[in-house]
């Protein structure tokens, strides 16, 4: 049987290599022109199966199987399909390794060597059906669709790329790789075919149609708007035909200007406050003024007080120098900090003393009595401040309470 079939095939190669030119001839042009042509070659290519007739009126053609050998071995991708009939080919895979471990399990070992060089083949082929699809669709996203015009037409086969893509995809969900680990058991070539081999395959071929899938779709987006220009130009170009006399009006002087023409960026950037520019200083003002009441003296009209008043150049009398009420209740805020070990609020602990000073004095006051610390001491505390930032002008923080602790 071999013999036989080596024979067919010897004479199937030597034909297509005598009538190279026939076969090419026909797979450029569709068809082959019998009166350039003998008679007797074109019927013995027929024979052969290499040449076809759909019906009788029809010229011969190539067949499929010749087409896709060309397709392949020149990498043509005009016309190449993508092959996602994979369920289909893992049944097949499946019977013949059934058919195989049968054949060993009853000691048939030459039907069991012709089965496994048969699966071999199978897997392979699928191998290779995946690494085709895949090629096919990177070289059509390379050369974004080129073998065809227009834009209409790229979107079309875009499309369809998007389709096959997606179909493959959901093909290579066939793969159950438990199941064609618990079909290949412990035989070791089983187990490299079914699942070693195929498992390789299949991470590229998914890894790789992702990626295929995501450059789709902003090939997609680019002919769409390319299509959208070209429509604009194609309706301007129509509108001018019909209305030779049309002259655009002046766009720039309106105070509403429509949104086709109105497309630049919004050239003033989102307000905020500036402390270097005078023309704040009057809100900046409002600002300062909400924050406190500042307290000031009534002027006296009375010129007794504005005159000049005697010198007393007597020995004065010695001054104490007692320390500042605030400053003392800073220093006993920072003293019960450390005898309690525990972060203290600056508000609690005023309210706790019952103080009298103002408070926001008095905020000021601890942060200033935190600031005059040497930095030895300083090191030893920590201040912490609570509020919020100003809700009109950027860059302004109020602040509600402070929060001493120790390190």
């Amino acid at each position: 049987m071999s013999q036989v079939l080596q024979e067919a095939g010897t004479r199937l190669l030597n034909a297509l290599g005598r009538h190279s030119d026939i076969i090419m001839a026909a797979y450029i042009n569709g068809s082959v022109s019998e009166r350039d042509y003998s008679a007797k070659t074109l019927e013995q290519l027929a024979q052969l199966g290499v040449l076809w007739r759909p019906d009788p009126q029809s010229d011969l053609r190539l067949k499929s199987a010749v087409r896709s050998l060309l397709e392949g071995s020149l990498q043509d991708e005009r016309n190449r399909t993508i092959n996602a009939n994979i369920g289909a080919a893992l049944a097949g895979l499946k019977t013949l390794a059934a058919h195989y471990k049968e054949s060993l399990h009853f000691g048939r070992y030459t039907e069991a060597s012709s089965y496994m060089g048969e699966l071999t083949e199978h897997v392979y082929q699928l191998s290779e059906s995946l690494s085709n699809s895949v090629r096919v669709v990177f070289s059509r996203i390379n050369n974004e669709f080129g073998y065809v015009a227009s834009v209409d037409a790229k979107i079309r086969e875009n499309e369809l790329a998007q389709g096959q893509v997606t179909e493959l995809l959901a093909q290579l969900e066939c793969f159950r790789f438990d199941e064609l680990s618990d079909i290949a058991g412990s035989n070791r070539e089983l187990r490299h075919l079914l699942v070693v081999a195929l498992q390789q395959r299949f991470s590229k071929a998914a890894q790789e149609l992702s990626v295929a899938q995501a450059r789709l779709l902003d090939l997609m987006g680019r002919f769409r708007e390319f299509q959208g220009k070209t429509r604009l130009l194609k309706g301007f170009l129509l509108h001018m035909e019909q209305h030779p006399d049309f002259t655009p009006g002046n766009y720039a002087g309106l105070s509403q200007v429509p949104s086709l023409f109105n497309q630049a960026q919004g050239m003033l950037k989102p307000a905020s406050a500036d402390v270097n520019r005078v023309e704040h200083e009057a809100d900046y003002q409002q600002i300062v003024a909400s924050l406190t009441h500042v307290h000031r003296r009534k002027q006296q009209d009375d010129d007794a007080h504005k005159a000049a008043q005697d010198i007393d150049v007597s020995e004065q009398s010695r001054v104490a120098l007692d320390k500042d009420p605030l400053q003392k209740a800073v220093d006993d805020f920072f003293c019960d900090v450390i005898d309690s070990g525990q972060p203290m609020s600056a508000l609690s602990y005023y309210a706790g003393k019952d103080l009298t000073f103002d408070q926001e004095v008095w905020l000021y006051q601890v942060i200033g009595g935190y600031q005059s610390l040497d930095d030895t001491n300083k090191a030893f505390f920590a201040l912490d401040t609570h509020g919020e930032p100003d809700k009109v002008f950027d860059g302004n923080f109020y602040i509600n309470d402070i929060t001493v602790g120790l390190r």
